[in-house]
């Protein structure tokens, strides 16, 4: 078996590329990055190809502009990369490729009968432009969708053999858009052990924590308002990662010397932050499976996440390894948030289940393994 990876920049490609690599079955893995950070994931150069150009594009000019330029320049991208997967799929079993920059291939490997995996990290693009619609209006903020990042979604969808999808909530987004059940795989991702781990917490604060960019997409003004309005003694909410300017009216309604904004963390050191964590919350209004909530439960955090963030794969029972709420509910957040600071010893229980969840099944190796046998699986009905 053969198979290609493709994606523009990395998300959790790479993690995937090195489960097809210890399976023997990775033809090339073709990314933007370049080659000397891929090569940190285990893969050999000599099985990856890297749009160094289109890195630079995305990182030195995309962030530069907005508007119409912004959208032109992203989709130059996209289709570029698309184009350059091309010469890589001569002789392979199956194309994988990341949804918004995979179109052209979809369509030459469809020609050569190759069974096309498309990964969507997040949910169904029509409900994710939908709801974050929605959301930006509540502020009277200007939110203008990329028609044609979303009607080349559109077609991806379409012409894909197969949407592997990371948790039941993006799959039941997909439903609602007519996708046909038989056409989706949920995969829950992974999280390295190895890097994220508990130590021992060195203080009796208790602290929520937050990791991950403080949009109006993440739902951080219904963490503040629930956070600030409980106002509980010896707590602080400390938030790690970018802090940008459409949410600094937010920041200034709920200032509070108990909020701690530390800036962005290298990975590597996430886990030093979240072990001196008492739970961590994440109100999303929209993501896939966040990558944060494994890396959190995997050093002993409770969650309490919103049902629109995947989280409700990881917590197997209410009150177990943590709390779903729906989402945009501040209530029912504040409900959960007071119960973890009222309870320490089901707090304690929580954290220990937390841990335990994600060592069975959530592990990347668990990912890759599902991976290879969905693909197996495919292969033989194919036949």
């Amino acid at each position: 078996m053969k198979i290609v990876v493709s994606v523009v920049g990395r998300f959790h490609a790479f993690d995937l590329a090195y489960q097809f690599q210890k399976h023997f079955v990775l033809k090339k893995l073709i990314t933007t990055y370049p080659k000397y950070i891929t090569k940190k994931w285990g893969i050999p150069s000599d099985l990856i190809h890297s749009n160094l150009f289109l890195e630079f594009i995305r990182r030195y000019l995309f962030g530069r502009f907005s508007g119409n330029l912004r959208v032109k320049i992203n989709n130059y991208i996209q289709n570029k990369h698309a184009i350059s997967i091309l010469k890589y799929i001569d002789q392979v079993d199956v194309f994988i490729g990341w949804s918004g920059s995979s179109l052209k291939a979809i369509q030459e490997a469809k020609s050569k009968n190759i069974i096309t995996i498309l990964e969507r990290g997040s949910s169904h693009y029509s409900y994710q432009m939908e709801i974050l619609k929605q959301e930006y209006l509540k502020y009277n903020l200007k939110f203008t969708p990329d028609h044609k990042q979303w009607e080349r979604e559109l077609q991806e969808y379409e012409l894909a053999d197969y949407i592997s999808v990371p948790s039941k909530f993006v799959y039941s987004t997909f439903l609602q858009y007519g996708i046909s059940e038989k056409k989706l795989l949920v995969n829950n991702y992974g999280v390295n052990l190895n890097q994220f781990k508990k130590i021992p917490k060195e203080d009796s604060v208790f602290r929520v924590i937050y990791a991950g960019g403080f949009t109006i997409r993440k739902g951080v003004e219904y963490l503040l308002k629930a956070f600030t309005e409980l106002n509980l003694p010896n707590s602080e909410l400390v938030h790690l990662g970018s802090l940008p300017d459409e949410t600094l009216q937010i920041r200034k309604k709920y200032n509070s010397s108990n909020i701690k904004y530390l800036g962005h963390k290298n990975q590597s050191d996430l886990y030093k932050y979240y072990s001196q964590g008492s739970v961590f919350v994440h109100a999303s209004i929209e993501e896939g499976l966040s990558m944060v909530l494994p890396q959190a439960m995997a050093c002993g955090l409770p969650i309490i996440c919103s049902e629109n963030t995947g989280g409700a794969d990881l917590v197997s029972d209410q009150g177990k390894e943590g709390f779903v709420f729906k989402v945009r509910d501040v209530e029912a957040l504040k409900a959960y948030i007071l119960f973890c600071y009222e309870n320490p010893d089901a707090l304690k229980k929580m954290s220990k289940y937390a841990l335990e969840r994600v060592q069975t099944g959530f592990s990347w190796d668990d990912y890759g393994n599902r991976y290879m046998e969905n693909i197996n699986k495919l292969m033989a009905s194919e036949q």
